[in-house]
């Protein structure tokens, strides 16, 4: 019934599966990656090995969508704010990382090898490429939006780009006889026009669909799509696939946290099934008996691949000089971007189709490919463990509100189903993510009514769903008090929860008030955090957070926790954050960000008296959250204006995403943060322009400044 190689589905999905299962498991004993020995298992089970398996069209299929879901994990998961900062210096990495190699290729296979101007451009294209083959192994180690990673994703799509550009020159003057600078053009003017389609398509698409639509699978299904829509379209206009896949990534960054149900779908699909058949593919494509063919192969084989090494070694190192980084930050550079795959297997394919590399020189390229998947797997995991055990010794050295946060304990209140998902996205978003205490996901009810006895069952389970999606512990508590302001604080004491997540009250008649007597009451029994939400729209699709902050907040107990939660949602939702604030305030507000792990983009507008918040606030629009910081009556931020505020609330933005947050106040041990330099630079400014007649004088470390 079975034969070699296997054809029935089952059996060769089934072998696949034991494969990705088994094979981390057995070589992490032997110190080899998972990355390299999942190219080690495809070369034993593929038509160059013991012949298992073929390589039919599931690999294809399956291999090609995980290279682009590599690349669209490299996208969605890079920090904007740090890719806006370091963009500049990942180009020019990017163009080093191309030039070097490439030169070096050219100098090497013409003039040491002896081969042909048309053949040494074609091994300079395949040199300049690499692959972000062992990306995820820094996204294990949580490293992605790490100043190096972030250039090194940046740098790889530069150096992809011109090689491919390269590539299609030697063709075209291997066809026609002669280079096309017109076609070249034509490219970047493709180029230009693709980049503003797609940005603006997507962007509008995604923020229609997730205001509409909630069902996680739908959504997940519909993110896929666009991404292969984006790799398409990158197709039909003359550039790799895997472009469009990145750039899809990029614009999709901002309507997907990495903090949601989503991301760790995404994150699971493609780590499970995509990335690990695209791996065992690359494996299935190598013959390594060629080593064994002759002499030529081998020769060329250890002569392209030190040059491809040693090049980007060198643009990694002018890189981590330039930067000031460490040298193992300079060797996660290198690990990310000494791998090859994608870029370099077409190049190899093509060439030898046109007949510009010969098959000794083919197949001294699949030695090489193999040897660079190797060292670069290695060198990134060496790195990566490194730079991560220093950062958990920074991080447990940090005190005062930092630490406060990551001790928080969150009290989520629920009573609707269809309000209670939203509640907790918001407080999960808020959530420090070195946070390790559960959430409590409470419901109180006060009479025997039924109806509403299951609405908040519902809700607990709503709730819970939410929190697994991101592996966030939930204690689901249904209590029954004399009335809510009772349950909750009696909860609150019990579960030693330091804030209440909870909705906003809404008005049902004319008497009523903003906040509501419910709201009013736990205001007058609890001195802890009340955050209250009202938002329209999923969270993740506003475009920035808008506060408003009351004079001398900043001598209140809970000043440092509910500027952390600001700045974890803000960096969540896209980075961007607005504070309206008095001067005084403004220097502490910057003092607690600059002990935050957090990339933000702040912007500072001075109060001098409350006329000047309601002309700041004039621009917050249906697509922001306005957050209002209150203060409770007796407490040292309260102020006569702070009266008029609700009412001002209810007239003009009763249709916008609101946040209000009472600080923790009158507690022991408040301890006032340190405030920076008002006139220092921005925490989260971009750097300034490298300017090129700079860029080699800097790199001396007797010239840096």
């Amino acid at each position: 019934m079975f034969s070699l190689p296997l054809q029935q589905p089952v059996a060769i999905f089934l072998l696949v599966l034991v494969m990705i299962l088994l094979t981390p498991v057995l070589l992490r004993r032997l110190g080899i990656p998972h990355i390299v020995g999942m190219i080690l298992a495809g070369i034993a089970v593929g038509p160059y090995g013991l012949h298992i398996l073929d390589r039919d069209a599931s690999f294809e299929i399956f291999g090609q969508v995980g290279i682009l879901y590599l690349m669209f994990l490299a996208g969605v998961e890079i920090d904007m704010v740090n890719l806006r900062r370091n963009w500049r210096t990942g180009v020019v990495f990017g163009l080093l990382s191309f030039l070097l190699p490439a030169i070096s290729g050219i100098i090497v296979t013409r003039w040491v090898l002896g081969m042909s101007w048309l053949t040494s451009g074609l091994i300079a294209s395949m040199l300049g490429s690499h692959t972000l083959i062992s990306y995820p192994i820094v996204a294990r180690f949580g490293l992605t939006n790490l100043r190096s990673s972030v250039i090194a994703v940046c740098g790889t799509i530069v150096a992809v780009l011109l090689s491919l550009i390269l590539l299609a020159q030697v063709v075209t003057i291997k066809a026609g006889g002669s280079a096309a600078a017109g076609s070249m053009l034509a490219l970047f003017a493709w180029l230009a026009v693709y980049a503003v389609v797609i940005w603006i398509t997507l962007t509008y698409a995604t923020r229609w669909f997730f205001r509409n639509f909630s069902d996680r699978v739908t959504q997940y299904i519909f993110i896929l799509a666009e991404v292969l829509l984006a790799s398409l379209l990158a197709q039909i206009i003359g550039l790799e696939s895997i472009l469009g896949a990145f750039y899809a990534g990029l614009v999709l960054n901002r309507f997907i946290p990495s903090r949601s149900g989503l991301m760790t779908r995404i994150e699971f699909v493609g780590n499970a099934i995509f990335i690990p058949y695209f791996l065992i593919g690359v494996g299935m494509l190598m013959n390594v008996k060629v080593i064994f063919s002759g002499y030529e192969v081998m020769k060329i084989a250890v002569i392209v691949t030190a040059t491809a090494l040693a090049a980007k070694w060198a643009a990694a190192w002018m890189a981590q000089r330039r930067t000031g980084g460490t040298a193992h930050e300079r060797q996660l550079i290198f690990g990310l971007t000494s791998g090859k795959a994608a870029a370099t297997i077409a190049a190899t394919i093509i060439g030898y189709r046109y007949g510009i590399i010969s098959e000794d020189v083919m197949n001294g390229a699949v030695i090489m490919i193999l040897l660079c998947c190797s060292v670069a797997s290695v060198c990134t995991e060496r790195a990566a463990k490194t730079l991560r055990m220093n950062i958990a010794e920074e991080e447990m050295q940090k005190e005062g509100g930092l630490s406060k946060a990551v001790r928080a304990r969150q009290l989520v209140a629920v009573s609707n189903p269809l309000t209670a998902d939203g509640l907790m996205r918001t407080a999960l978003l808020m959530r420090h993510p070195a946070n390790v205490y559960p959430v409590t996901a409470l419901f109180i009810k006060s009479n025997d009514d039924a109806t509403s006895a299951a609405m908040g069952r519902a809700a607990l389970k709503e709730v819970s769903r939410s929190a697994a999606g991101v592996d966030v512990k939930v204690d689901e508590v249904e209590r029954y008090d004399v009335n809510i302001v009772a349950g909750l604080t009696n909860v609150l004491k019990e579960r030693s929860c330091t804030e209440i997540v909870m909705g906003l009250h809404r008005r049902t008649n004319i008497v009523d008030s903003f906040y509501g007597a419910m709201t009013e009451n736990l205001l007058q029994s609890t001195n802890k955090m009340l955050i209250m939400s009202r938002c329209f729209v999923p969270v993740n699709t506003l475009r920035r957070i808008v506060t408003v902050v009351p004079a001398k907040a900043e001598f209140e107990t809970g000043f440092s926790l509910w500027v952390t939660r600001l700045a974890m949602l803000a960096e969540q939702i896209g980075g961007h954050i607005n504070f309206i604030a008095y001067s005084d305030t403004i220097r502490y507000i910057r003092g607690v960000l600059s002990m935050l792990d957090v990339n933000l983009i702040t912007r500072y507008v001075t109060m001098n008296n409350w006329d000047d918040f309601i002309t700041a606030s004039a621009d917050v629009n249906e697509e922001d959250l306005f957050a209002v910081i209150g203060s409770r009556k007796t407490a040292i931020s309260y102020n006569s204006d702070l009266e008029t505020l609700p009412t001002y609330l209810n007239r003009y933005y009763s249709r916008h995403n609101l946040l209000i947050i009472f600080p923790e106040q009158f507690g022991p041990g408040a301890v006032l943060p340190t405030p920076i330099d008002t006139l220092a630079t921005n925490i989260v400014s971009s750097p300034a322009v490298w300017r090129w007649r700079d860029w080699f004088r800097r790199i001396s470390p007797g010239k840096r400044k």
